[in-house]
């Protein structure tokens, strides 16, 4: 695993906008090497934020759009459509807009899916999905993504994993079913750490005042029980990606000078 590098960023518009510059950067680079790409979306105002600056970008073009592939982090297990699902939320803010491969999209059960209302089922299920995806090269269940993105939440949380409830417990299981989330909806898909430690590079998502405590918390040696975010680490790379205030309670030896 990787130490966290910082990037602090003047406020959350510039934030997005930067790291949509990153993340258009970072698939052509893996088009360029392996043919396609991989990314795992989170949904949030951060996540939404950064692909709705990503769909504003000249530089969107750039992307061969058909040779990606998109999984999330977690979902709300809510039905088709719903408002409150990220999934829905994406289509919104950019997948609506540009030239996917629908068999690449890979999006997390809905609760009036196959499985019906069992949370349990939906999370095996893409479990499996994953693992049809993996390659002997990813020496695991899940596909080496080449960028999972996670939004920090206030209590620490990432993708679904929430302190101290069982799912940020699981060592074993890559997908794991939630319930009794204190963030509604109570019931939940989520990635577990270990396949969000598969990923070639994770990037943390944190800005506002309201997320500053948390940040704090995540960057200072806190454990992954009591704060999942100090848990999220890719194999190459872990890059925290805030605005001023969110990271107003580090200290600057943290994040260098420079950081625009």
């Amino acid at each position: 695993m990787t130490a966290p590098q910082v990037v602090v960023h003047r406020d959350k518009e510039l934030m997005a906008q930067a790291a949509a510059a990153r993340l258009i950067t970072k698939i052509v680079d893996a088009q360029a090497a392996r043919g396609s790409a991989s990314v795992v979306l989170t949904g949030g105002r951060n996540g939404n934020g950064l692909l709705a600056a990503l769909g504003a970008s000249p530089a969107r073009d750039a992307v061969d759009w058909s040779r990606l592939d998109l999984w999330w982090g977690d979902e709300r297990f809510l039905p088709e459509g719903h408002a409150d699902r990220n999934v829905t939320q994406a289509r919104e803010a950019l997948l609506d807009a540009v030239e996917l491969d629908p068999a690449r999209v890979h999006a997390m059960p809905a609760s009036d899916g196959p499985q019906g209302g069992d949370v349990d089922a939906a999370a095996e299920a893409y479990a499996a999905e994953l693992a049809r995806a993996a390659r002997p090269e990813n020496h695991g269940a899940v596909p080496s993504f080449d960028v999972l993105l996670l939004g920090v939440g206030p209590d620490t949380h990432v993708a679904s994993l929430f302190p101290e409830l069982p799912a940020v417990r699981e060592t074993e299981r890559m997908v794991v079913g939630v319930r009794g989330a204190p963030k509604p909806p109570p019931v939940r898909i989520s990635l577990t750490l270990p396949a969000i430690r598969a990923a070639r590079e994770v990037w943390l998502l944190a800005a506002g005042e309201d997320k500053a405590k948390a940040v704090t918390i995540a960057l200072s040696g806190a454990g992954e029980l009591q704060a999942p975010a100090a848990g999220a680490r890719g194999r190459r790379r872990t890059l925290w990606l805030l605005d001023r205030a969110a990271a107003a309670g580090l200290p600057r030896e943290l994040y260098p000078p420079a950081s625009p």
